[in-house]
């Protein structure tokens, strides 16, 4: 996949936008010096161009009641490892995954799971995870703290 154009403003509003879910585009140009039509242009552009994929609402995990977060690295047989897709598709269906990424090295998979509980995701574990076919081993990690997260790109 090939990058996007984008200049210093393109940027500015981009990092504006990461930062400030709810700001318009008429907040976007005065803080930067542009028309709200120049910059509601500048923001469709990159819409189309998939640049901005999405504005989501950020939840804190943890008032919502999941206060446990776990990072999964599974490891597949080398059947399973021959039809990585099929698992891919399986994780898709579970709302507790948050993340999956396929990885090179001695697993091939790191999920970022969420349960509202160790006991939670005990059972999500047993009873969704450790059923896929051509799972070879699961190693979790349960996290402790959260130091640093944040969906803004460093741009």
């Amino acid at each position: 996949m090939q990058g996007v154009s984008l200049d210093h403003t393109d940027r500015k509003i981009l990092d504006l936008l990461q930062t400030n879910a709810g700001i318009n585009a008429t907040a976007i140009g005065e803080r930067i010096g542009l028309s709200q039509s120049a910059c509601w242009r500048r923001i469709q552009r990159m819409r189309e161009d998939g640049v901005i994929r999405d504005q989501p609402v950020v939840l804190d995990r943890e008032k919502v009641g999941l206060t446990t977060m776990v990072f999964a690295h599974v490891k597949l047989t080398s059947h399973g490892r021959s039809n990585i897709s099929a698992f891919a598709e399986a994780v898709k269906r579970y709302p507790e995954v948050m993340d999956c990424y396929v990885v090179l090295g001695n697993v091939d998979f790191l999920l970022r799971i969420v349960a509202a509980d160790i006991k939670a995701y005990e059972q999500f574990f047993f009873e969704k995870l450790s059923q896929l076919p051509g799972i070879q081993e699961v190693n979790s990690s349960i996290v402790l703290s959260d130091i640093k997260h944040t969906t803004a790109l460093p741009i």
